[in-house]
């Protein structure tokens, strides 16, 4: 049976987005599925510079931002908080028996290049990290 990682941003538009496809692009244990979803979701297009440097890291963030529901946290084995300004507090809960890990990763604030870039590279190690540490 597979196990599910969530991992969660602000608004899900691209610091879980990249979390979920560098964890897609570098995991190689098929038991373990990636997923990614925003606490406070809309129908905010992603950043075409958040999208375009992203692909400079050989990955894509594509798709909508998706909510954080009660019944996709009921199927999370591993919720990962890649966010700063994210409150933790209302994840943590006994009765999931869930892994819970907090990156408290900056968002952008005005679109800068470099910022981003050093936003998708931080994110990048942290998975390649994190990866290894489910082998």
């Amino acid at each position: 049976m597979s196990k599910n990682i969530l991992f969660v941003c602000k608004h899900n538009r691209f610091r879980s987005k990249a979390a979920e496809a560098f964890f897609n692009k570098f995991n190689k244990n098929k038991e373990y599925r990636a997923m990614s979803a925003g606490l406070l979701p809309g129908e905010y297009p992603l950043d075409k510079e958040q999208v375009k440097i992203a692909r400079e890291f050989g990955i894509k963030l594509n798709g909508k931002p998706k909510p954080i529901t009660t019944e996709l946290l009921r199927k999370i084995d591993i919720i990962v908080i890649v966010a700063d300004d994210v409150p933790s507090e209302i994840f943590q809960s006994n009765k999931y028996g869930r892994r819970e890990e907090i990156w408290n990763i900056k968002d952008t604030v005005n679109d800068n290049a470099e910022e981003i870039r050093e936003i998708i590279s931080k994110i990048e190690k942290k998975i390649i990290a994190f990866v290894e540490s489910l082998q």
